[in-house]
């Protein structure tokens, strides 16, 4: 709540009480991330629990076989990382002379962090009791490179985000195109690697634990989820 209502609320935290509303850097950034990772639950959650055979147990509502509280944690990780990333990203760009090897250090980069932010994120949340995998040490290796693929389209698109608005400033229509189209470019790479695996890809609107109440996690044992 704070992360989305601060552009409202407060917006001189970011400087930019004297802004209209709708040109506010961090409404864009709440829109482009809203967006991102609503088409990460909605869609991306389906190849982990296809190709990785990942399941989450936890008693909740949920929206097209993903629980519904997920939606919103996303975003807010998905905020904290793409702050990162920018600031990595940034101070490489403004330290660093334009050229070859400069392409070819940012390029590294972004593979690094994307690689480290997955991996990092499915290591940090392996005690939760109610989202797990088949086969925890390739959600660890393989799953991170997989879960990776988010990012290594996300974080340089993130950053075009107003970041020379004396060249172009982006509005909420932009924000949410640009978001919409790093959703479909890593769509088609989940698929790849999907179809590269040779898994099939299922859709099930009801999590496994709705069928049958052994598999919900503690402490909600025994309860359809």
């Amino acid at each position: 709540a704070p992360l989305l209502l601060q552009p409202f609320i407060f917006p001189s935290i970011t400087g930019e009480a004297h802004v209209p509303w709708h040109g506010r850097y961090s409404v864009k950034a709440n829109l482009w991330i809203g967006i991102f990772s609503f088409i990460g639950n909605y869609w991306y959650t389906h190849y982990f629990y296809n190709v990785l055979e990942a399941h989450y147990t936890m008693p909740s509502w949920d929206l097209n076989g993903v629980p519904i509280p997920m939606f919103f944690a996303t975003h807010f990780y998905f905020c904290f990382y793409h702050v990162l990333s920018n600031l990595a990203l940034r101070k490489t760009y403004s330290s660093l002379e334009r050229g070859v090897l400069r392409d070819i250090f940012v390029c590294s980069l972004i593979f690094y962090m994307s690689y480290i932010t997955a991996f990092m994120e499915s290591l940090t949340i392996s005690g939760f009791p109610c989202y797990g995998f088949k086969d925890r040490f390739l959600a660890y290796t393989l799953g991170s490179a997989f879960y990776g693929l988010y990012f290594v389209v996300s974080f340089p698109m993130f950053l075009r985000l107003n970041e020379n608005p004396s060249k172009r400033s982006y509005s909420l229509f932009d924000a949410a195109v640009e978001a919409l189209a790093c959703g479909m470019a890593v769509l088609i790479l989940l698929d790849a690697v999907r179809v590269w695996l040779g898994a099939d890809l299922t859709f099930r609107l009801n999590r496994p634990c709705k069928l049958d109440s052994s598999l919900t996690c503690e402490p909600f044992n025994f309860k359809t989820c």
